[in-house]
Order: structure tokens, then C-alpha cells, then sequence
């Protein structure tokens, strides 16, 4: 879009260190400094900047649904000062749960991990979707909570407690900033688990299934370029990102003592060996 930082354009970082709290004062700061638009990439992150202003633009990149969640009044005519890129997770959670009956077939209990602080749009849906899907296949869903890094090694011992046979990590912004705590957990406790994007796989996870996050980012670039260029962020439709991958990381399988299904297999986008 003609931008590069350091010549046409100064980017101002802000992260809250996976805390809730300072959030609304990090927004207000970038508004105080009259930025021409703010990028914000977690649920709560949205709702804060939000909340400190109706005039600066918005771009958004979210895996909640932008209407329910109140972020733009519908995805072809956002109104207000925010637009920007969603991507399939909740209606994906179906789905993950299936690829792990596929690699656990003998699994009748799987444990869902998920931070409470980014669920925008309430966990009761998420656990209404999840136990409706969990049901259809014969297993019984545990709900574990990890608010912050420091409720990791806590939770799997949770889920170790439990016997559970399996986990779902949740797509939130405190699993994506810990995916190696994460994918380490999960191999001392010798635990399949499927994540959400193809990083957790990289770095070591069994399976990943859900959106190409670096083409998704891809659209939100293009999205702040436009509106750096004049555009206003009522007049762009939120962009829905709905092609999906599945990577397989076959070394962590044989690790497990897992063998992949050759249907499973062949259905993967990518295979890590």
C-alpha cells in the first residue's frame, strides 16, 4: 500500500502483557497522541479502543463475530469507525473436536482450554456450541479456564486430574503469545491437543485446523493502508476469512504413541515431520 516503517510511517506499540486492566489507559494514550488509525488484534484490545473514541478509524481483526460482539452494526455497512477482518473459530470448534476423536478414537473425555477474559461474546454460546458438538460424538466435554500464563501449569494439571483424554486450546491472544508453554505442557503431560493455527504446530503441537493467520493479517495491512490513504472504515465491508488449513506435526504423533489415520493424513494442507 506504499507505507514502510521508518520512512512514511511510525507504528506506536502497545501490549498489556496478557492483562485485561491496563487496556483502556493504553487506548486512551494512543488517542491522546492523535494517531491516525489504531490496529487491534483481541477481543478485549477492540472493546477498549472502542470505547476511547468514535473519530480515530479502527481496523479489527477478530475471530468473535464483529456484529454480536458489537464491534460494527453489520459486516457490508460497518458505521461507526470501525472495520476489519474476522475469521472463523467458534463455528470451527466442531470440527477440532472431530479431528481429535479421529486421532483418539477411544477418547471419552476431552478438555477445552480457554481464557474467560477474551470471550467477548460470552462463554455461554461457546459452551452451548461445544457440549451440542461434544454430545453428537459421544465424549464429554471439561471446561478449563487459564486467564493469565501463570494459570498454565495449574490447568493441565486439571485436565491430568480429570483423565482427560484429550485438549482443545481455544483461539484467544493468551494462547497465541504462549504457544511454546503451551505445546510443552502438552507433551510432558503426553496429551494430544489440537490448537488453531499452524504455529502451534511449528512450534512442536500435535495438530493444528483453522484460518491462514498470515494472509488474514495480510487484509488487515491492506485495510490500514486504505484508510491511511482517506478511506473511511464505515464505507470498507468487514472481510470474513473462511479458508482453512489443517497441519499435522507426524513427529509429535509418534511421540504419543499416536498413529494418523491415512484418510486424516490425506487430508492434511501440510505435515511437519
Amino acid at each position: 500500500m506504499g507505507y514502510v516503517e521508518g520512512r512514511n510511517l511510525a507504528v506506536e506499540y502497545r501490549a498489556a502483557d496478557n492483562q485485561e486492566d491496563p487496556l483502556a489507559a493504553l487506548a486512551r494514550d494512543l488517542v491522546q497522541r492523535r494517531v491516525d488509525a489504531i490496529a487491534v488484534f483481541a477481543g478485549q484490545s477492540i472493546v477498549a479502543a472502542k470505547a476511547a473514541t468514535t473519530s480515530i478509524p479502527i481496523i479489527f481483526f477478530t475471530g468473535f463475530d464483529p456484529v454480536a460482539s458489537g464491534f460494527v452494526a453489520s459486516l457490508n455497512r460497518p458505521g461507526g469507525n470501525a472495520t476489519g477482518i474476522t475469521v472463523l473459530n467458534t463455528e470451527v470448534l466442531a470440527k477440532r473436536l472431530e479431528l481429535l476423536r479421529e486421532l483418539v478414537p477411544t477418547a471419552k473425555s476431552i478438555g477445552f482450554l480457554y481464557s474467560p477474559t477474551n470471550l467477548v461474546s460470552g462463554l455461554d454460546r461457546i459452551q452451548k456450541d461445544m457440549e451440542t458438538a461434544a454430545d453428537a460424538l459421544g465424549v464429554k466435554p471439561l471446561f478449563v479456564e487459564a486467564r493469565r500464563p501463570d494459570d498454565f501449569e495449574e490447568a493441565f494439571a486439571t485436565i491430568a486430574t480429570a483423565q482427560a483424554d484429550a485438549v482443545l486450546v481455544s483461539a484467544d491472544a493468551v494462547m497465541f503469545s504462549n504457544r511454546k508453554t503451551l505445546v510443552g505442557l502438552a507433551a510432558r503431560q503426553k496429551v494430544p491437543a489440537v490448537y488453531p493455527i499452524r504455529e502451534f504446530a511449528a512450534d512442536g503441537g500435535l495438530v493444528s485446523y483453522g484460518t491462514n493467520y498470515p494472509e488474514a493479517y495480510r487484509q488487515a495491512g491492506d485495510y490500514l493502508g486504505r484508510v491511511l490513504n482517506g478511506e473511511k472504515p464505515e464505507n470498507l465491508p468487514v472481510q470474513q476469512v473462511t479458508k482453512l488449513q489443517l497441519v499435522i506435526n507426524t513427529r509429535t504423533a509418534k511421540a504419543l504413541g499416536l498413529t494418523i489415520p491415512p484418510t486424516l493424513l490425506a487430508r492434511a494442507d501440510e505435515a511437519i515431520e
